[in-house]
């Protein structure tokens, strides 16, 4: 393929809309596959799948840094068996990606699916943040998590493989309901999509193997440097804003976008 300087637009695009969104509860593969209907690039179509995995390295890269003291696993006790948490939480997700994931690829990635699941997930996270108004959490820190909670919020995390729902999202959700406070919910997620993102990432190389043309390593490239310059900023804003807010601003954004979503590809049919 001819790389122009219209296609490494696309790209940058492309890796500014994954840094915002992978952070961020509104599900970074509907706002790709949502942005791709619109941006479309010259590549093969097995080539932009594996495209949109491997850009989420720019953003684990981007979270490990930040988090480094938190996440490095022989520095402290408490961050060596939290590691062993994150393994427990994966293995539900692990499961249902293996059995499902082509199949949900196939027949569920449409326009319809990720607007439903927008508004559906964007009404949740209202629900349960009113409901935990008054309500004080019963895990206040990241070190607090046992592994009966991981567990429970992996079986959460398995609602993201419908796109749409977002993988941050339902974590967040199912760690809220079961009495998370929203900064070790989301730190937590954190820690869980280092393996899920970087074990998803592969298994898509591998399916599609290593022998890209040179203006697509440039592509990847371009595409994972941006996501992961966006991503800093975005998980520092995150951080300091649930600090002093709750989701549901998310969950309106969630909803109105699912809306417009419905509204537009239903008249485009």
């Amino acid at each position: 393929m001819e790389l122009s300087f219209i296609e490494i637009l696309k790209v940058i695009f492309l890796g500014i809309v994954e840094g915002i969104t992978e952070w961020l509860p509104v599900s970074s593969t509907g706002h790709m596959l949502l942005v791709d209907e619109f941006i479309k690039m010259k590549v093969s179509p097995e080539f932009k799948e594996m495209f949109f995995y491997v850009i989420q390295l720019g953003a684990i890269l981007a979270v490990v840094i930040i988090f480094w003291n938190k996440m490095f696993p022989f520095q402290f006790k408490d961050t060596f068996f939290m590691w062993f948490k994150v393994v427990v939480a994966c293995i539900p997700g692990a499961i249902v990606t293996i059995l499902f994931d082509d199949y949900i690829e196939e027949h569920l990635h449409t326009p319809l699916v990720i607007g439903i699941a927008l508004i559906f997930y964007g009404v949740a996270f209202i629900l349960v943040e009113n409901w935990n108004k008054d309500k004080q959490p019963k895990t206040k820190e990241l070190s607090d998590i046992t592994y009966k909670t991981a567990f429970i919020i992996g079986l959460f995390q398995v609602l993201s493989i419908i796109p749409g729902t977002s993988r941050s999202g339902s974590t967040i959700i199912g760690a809220l309901i079961i009495g998370v406070s929203r900064v070790a919910a989301a730190e937590f997620t954190f820690f869980l999509a280092v393996p899920v993102m970087i074990g998803m990432s592969f298994l898509k190389i591998i399916k599609v193997g290593f022998s890209f043309t040179q203006a697509e390593y440039v592509i990847l490239a371009v595409g994972t440097i941006t996501a992961f310059l966006v991503s800093v900023i975005v998980i520092k804003f995150l951080m300091a804003y649930i600090k002093k807010k709750d989701f549901k601003l998310f969950g309106w954004y969630r909803i109105i976008l699912g809306i417009l979503v419905i509204a537009y590809f239903g008249f485009a049919a």
